[in-house]
């Protein structure tokens, strides 16, 4: 009962869907020549994390079964068959999702995933 509570002030306050700040980072990167083919991948991805419903890093699971959460509400996605990795930080309450780094294996290499 307290749970159908929340979720319906939650659904009433925000609505269902996902939120993704920004959209425009994902372009910026899918524009540069180097990484143009990871386009339609990216697409794909935003376009399902802005229909999903996701309350818990393990309902993120359930549909992207390769996905590490990394701590500090940040979960980390491998794009574009594993060539790309995208972190992003999610407000689960605000159904706010953030992008704080696109980048290839080697960038994310060079970066700590739960500071980002």
């Amino acid at each position: 009962m307290i749970i159908n509570i929340v979720d319906n002030m939650t659904t009433k306050r925000y609505g269902k869907s996902m939120r993704v700040i920004s959209k425009k980072t994902l372009k910026e990167f899918y524009e540069n020549p180097l990484y143009k083919d990871s386009k339609s991948s990216l697409e794909a991805w935003h376009k399902e994390a802005i229909n999903a419903n996701w309350l818990t890093p393990n309902d993120i699971k359930i549909h992207y079964t390769n996905v590490s959460v990394v701590g500090n509400n940040r979960i980390v996605f491998n794009i574009h068959g594993n060539k790309c990795r995208l972190i992003v930080k999610i407000n689960y309450f605000a159904k706010i999702i953030f992008i704080r780094f696109i980048g290839t294996y080697k960038q994310y290499d060079e970066i700590d995933a739960r500071e980002v």
